[in-house]
């Protein structure tokens, strides 16, 4: 049997890289050639019969339903009835690195036969071909994706006339040509993929106000665990996946953060489900960005790789129980006709011998680990410390000295109250709480490490950040939910939570909705996953403290701090329906030390007495 191997795309060149970069969405959707050629090539690959290898339902299939052999990976003896993805595992970030090439090595080869056809400039279109290659989106810089991938049924492309020309959108839905009769309720009413669906039935739309909606009220919350991920975890349990006992970390790993932007694109949608996730196509452009900020870690922890672990959440190779390490089969993505790829093959922080590298890596020599290093940590600050460098380090409540700040220090001064910001007028704005984070493309604001409004340094030139962890079931609710947090009073409608202005962020639930389906989601009910809310920007902007230190921020957590479980359908879930639920509140102490590019933390110290007592709260 000859078997399809995974080489990633193949030719091109970007100058000053190692191989063609993969582009930011924002960027791709205005490089003329790029994009049209891309939405060609995903229209075809979406319309190609259901059978065939290559086409975008099996492609997709491999993550989860139809839960059939790809290729003949594990043909005649699954380990599991489930898909191959390896979630709650220490291969998560390396699985998804050889999916997602594979998936842009299909649309390259389509785009280069594309560009064959253009009757126009031929050249230059056979170059941007031979350039393409998968966008990413940045959900820590951009929560909301632009309007060609979540909203316009038609899109502008030229065609190989060389005409400017309208046509259907494949980005924003993917069409089943037929409906896979495996799919349970409700995926088997719909003839198309769903994000927010308006309705359980076979005329249900896409609810783009509340898509957009749900996703400018993470901002905040994405961009703050993004830069913690990467600037605080050194290690690789807690990097790769969601299961805790990862040894003391106190930020979410990539795939918690993975985790919560698939349920707040899927509302009760594919996107929130496993079992179809990987068939809405907004899941590549998810995935392109996971993989990125592998590289982006890998970058500042060199030498750093998967571990050898056990295998929690069995897969359709990979038995639950079963030993795991860089060596492990990631099946089912052959790498030559008898072997397929491991996280050692894919290694490499962009991993060239897969075709592709990111902007941030151009000019750079990938042989000069502390070069790379040092660069990325600058680009890691530039992209995602905007709110870091004036909430959570250097100093918050320090910024009324700060030039063009005044508003934020007026908030401070007045117990957080901010003039609301407009989200059309300011796209990147978080929510409407959070107009002092300001523009993306603003510089850094570098200030002192403090602990007091007045600027004065404590004697140890440490910074306290406070954290809330959550530990819950992963199954607890037979689907995806969310556990959200609150500063202050909680709405009495659950539709308003997202978008209170008490609303400080979520830990995700990213669920198989159909468990009788999922033989290792029955097996391994008490599976429990680990995630954390960072509190320190809205701590600053709603409390009016004068510092963050324990003697103040503990009174006003244990008055203010709350918490509510909601499912992806948006039902308000009682806390005694999740005895699992476990929030404790974590403070860490902060140094900057000369020099360093990132803050430093020291032990941390879980201050349970915060949440004890209450429904959900700590149990020690």
């Amino acid at each position: 049997m000859s078997h399809f191997v995974v080489t990633g795309p193949v030719g091109g060149q970007t100058e000053g890289a190692a191989a063609p970069n993969r582009l930011e969405i924002n960027d791709f959707v205005k490089n003329e050639e790029m994009f049209s050629l891309y939405i060609q090539a995903l229209d075809a690959m979406s319309k190609s019969s259901q059978e065939e290898l290559t086409s975008f339902f099996q492609v997709g299939g491999i993550h989860g339903l139809p839960y059939v052999a790809w290729d003949g990976a594990g043909q005649g003896d699954p380990a599991e009835e489930t898909g191959y993805c390896t979630h709650g595992s220490v291969l998560f970030p390396t699985w998804h690195r050889p999916y997602v090439a594979l998936y842009e090595q299909v649309l390259q080869k389509l785009a280069v036969g594309i560009a064959d056809t253009y009757t126009i400039d031929k050249p230059r279109w056979q170059k941007a071909a031979a350039d393409l290659r998968q966008p990413f989106w940045d959900w820590a810089r951009n929560s909301v994706p632009p309007p060609q991938v979540i909203s316009l049924a038609k899109v502008t492309i030229t065609t190989p006339d060389g005409k400017r020309t309208q046509v259907d959108n494949p980005l924003v839905r993917y069409r089943f040509h037929p409906i896979e009769p495996t799919f349970p309720e409700p995926y088997i009413n719909w003839p198309t993929t769903l994000r927010h669906p308006n309705s359980l039935g076979s005329g249900a739309k896409d609810n783009v106000t509340e898509l957009q909606r749900t996703l400018q009220s993470d901002q905040s919350d994405i961009t703050s665990k993004t830069y913690n991920l990467l600037t605080r975890v050194h290690t690789w349990p807690a990097f790769s996946n969601h299961t805790p006992d990862d040894g003391g970390s106190s930020s979410s790993s990539l795939e918690a953060i993975h985790d919560g932007i698939h349920v707040a694109v899927g509302g009760n949608g594919h996107m929130s489900d496993p079992s179809v996730a990987g068939f809405d196509p907004i899941f590549f452009l998810h995935h392109c960005q996971v993989d990125r900020l592998l590289a982006l870690w890998s970058a500042l922890n060199p030498g750093i790789w998967v571990n050898e672990s056990v295998e929690e959440d069995g897969t359709f190779t990979i038995p639950d129980g079963g030993t795991v390490d860089k060596d492990t089969p990631l099946t089912p993505f052959w790498n030559s006709q008898s072997t397929f790829w491991t996280p050692t093959a894919a290694a490499g922080v962009v991993p060239t011998q897969l075709g592709y590298s990111y902007p941030e890596f151009n000019g750079l020599n990938l042989n000069d680990q502390a070069a790379v290093k040092a660069a990325i940590a600058q680009a890691v600050n530039k992209l995602y410390s905007r709110s870091q460098a004036r909430f959570t380090f250097p100093l918050a409540v320090n910024l009324a000295s700060v030039p063009g700040h005044k508003a934020v220090g007026s908030a401070i001064a007045n117990g957080g109250a901010t003039k609301p910001t407009d989200p059309q007028a300011d796209p990147t704005a978080a929510s409407p709480s959070r107009a002092f984070t300001g523009s993306n493309d603003e510089p850094n604001v570098q200030v002192a490490l403090s602990d007091g409004p007045s600027g004065t340094s404590s004697s140890d030139g440490d910074y306290w950040e406070w954290t809330a962890r959550i530990h819950v079931k992963k199954y607890a609710l037979g689907g995806s939910f969310s556990v959200l947090l609150f500063l202050g009073t909680v709405p009495e409608d659950p539709a308003a939570w997202r978008t209170s202005p008490h609303y400080v962020g979520a830990h995700h639930a990213f669920v198989n909705s159909s468990p009788q389906r999922c033989a290792n989601c029955r097996r391994q009910a008490d599976i429990i996953i680990e995630g954390f809310v960072h509190l320190n920007e809205a701590i600053v902007s709603l409390s009016g403290l004068p510092r963050l230190t324990p003697d103040v921020v503990k009174p006003y957590l244990q008055e203010n701090l709350h918490w509510r479980v909601q499912k992806v359908d948006g039902t308000a879930v009682s806390l005694e329906e999740v005895p699992s639920l476990e929030v404790a509140v974590v403070a860490t102490k902060l140094t900057l030390p000369p020099g360093a590019p990132f803050p430093v933390p020291g032990d941390r110290v879980f201050h349970h007495d915060v949440t004890h007592g209450r429904q959900g709260g700590s149990r020690d």
